[in-house]
C-alpha cells in the first residue's frame, strides 16, 4: 500500500516557511536537513524534494500534495486540485524584454525567442494570443541571458522587480500572479493535516484582545468590529464600572480600530496572536 504522501521543498525560502508552519501546526521537523530526507509524521510520509520535481509527482499521483507555488501549478495543469493560499512567496508571473529594444507589449514578440524554466504555460500563454514565438527551456538565471542578446524575452518570477532593473529588462505584460500554496488530491489521510494547517494560518491573520471596558459600552463594540457576535465579558474583582472584555479579531482590523478602541475608553489592552484558529 502507497502511504500518503506529502513534499516539502528542500531548499529556498519557501522550505523556511513550510518548515516554521508546520513546527507551529504541531509536526516536529527536526529530522529534515535539506538533504532529501524521508520521515513519517503525524501518519504522513514527508518527503523533502525541489518544488519543481514536487510538482511533477503530483501530477502522476505518487505525491498526495505538495507545498508548490501558483507558476508550477500552472505548467503542470494541477489547477483543478484544491490549494490552500498560504500568504507567502508572493509574485508575479511577468514577460520581460531588454528596455532598450523599442517593445512596448507582448505582441510585438512575433517571431522572438523566449527562454523560461516554464514552457509549458509560456508556450500556451502565447498561442492563445497567436503570437508566434520559439519557447527555449532553461535551468538557470533568465535575466543575463536576454541581457546579452541570446534571448528576446525572458518569462520570469518578479517579486521586487530589481534583477529585471539592474539587466535593463522592462515587463511587457503579466501573466499571472503567484503565491505558495498547498495543493492536494484530497486524500483522506489529509483530513486532520489540512485543518491543522488552515488553524495555523488563520491564528496568523487574526490577534486575541483583551481589555477593560465600561459594560454599558460594550455593545459598542460590534461598529468597532463587524461580524462580532458576542464578546466575552468577565467581571473584575470588586469593580462594577469595568469588565474584561476579550475579543478575536483579524489583525488588520485591530490596528485599524485601536484608537477608536481607545478613544470608546478601552484600558489595558492586549492584543496576543493565537496559536491556532478553528472556526
Amino acid at each position: 500500500m502507497i502511504p500518503t504522501r506529502v513534499a516539502i521543498p528542500s531548499r529556498g525560502r519557501l522550505r523556511d516557511f513550510v518548515l516554521a508552519l508546520l513546527d507551529d501546526a504541531g509536526f516536529r521537523t527536526s529530522s529534515f536537513r535539506g538533504t532529501g530526507a524521508r520521515a513519517v509524521i503525524g501518519g504522513l510520509e514527508l518527503v523533502e524534494m525541489r518544488p519543481r520535481d514536487a510538482a511533477a509527482w503530483l501530477g502522476t499521483g505518487r505525491v498526495d500534495a505538495a507545498f508548490i507555488s501558483t507558476d508550477l501549478v500552472l505548467e503542470e495543469d494541477l489547477g483543478h486540485l484544491p490549494a490552500i493560499d498560504l500568504g507567502a512567496a508572493r509574485s508575479d508571473l511577468v514577460v520581460a524584454s531588454r528596455d532598450d529594444d523599442g517593445r512596448t507589449d507582448a505582441t510585438d514578440l512575433g517571431g522572438a525567442i523566449v527562454a523560461t524554466h516554464l514552457p509549458v504555460i509560456t508556450g500556451k500563454w502565447f498561442a492563445e494570443r497567436g503570437i508566434d514565438v520559439k519557447v527555449v527551456a532553461m535551468g538557470g538565471a533568465l535575466e543575463g541571458v536576454c541581457a546579452a542578446g541570446l534571448a528576446d524575452a525572458i518569462v520570469d518570477l518578479r517579486e521586487t522587480g530589481s534583477s529585471l532593473a539592474q539587466n535593463r529588462l522592462r515587463v511587457l505584460d503579466e501573466m499571472a500572479s503567484c503565491q505558495a500554496l498547498f495543493v492536494h488530491d484530497g486524500a483522506d489521510g489529509l483530513a486532520e493535516f489540512e485543518l491543522r494547517l488552515r488553524a495555523v494560518l488563520d491564528a496568523r491573520r487574526h490577534r486575541y484582545v483583551m481589555f477593560h471596558l465600561d459594560p454599558a459600552k460594550v455593545h459598542k463594540l460590534t461598529e468597532l468590529f463587524p461580524g462580532l457576535a458576542a464578546p466575552t465579558m468577565l467581571p473584575l474583582a470588586e469593580r462594577d464600572d469595568l469588565v474584561a472584555v476579550h475579543i478575536v479579531t483579524d489583525a488588520a482590523t485591530f490596528w485599524s480600530r485601536l484608537q477608536e478602541l481607545r478613544d470608546l475608553g478601552a484600558s489595558g489592552i492586549v492584543a496576543l496572536p493565537p496559536d491556532a484558529l478553528v472556526s
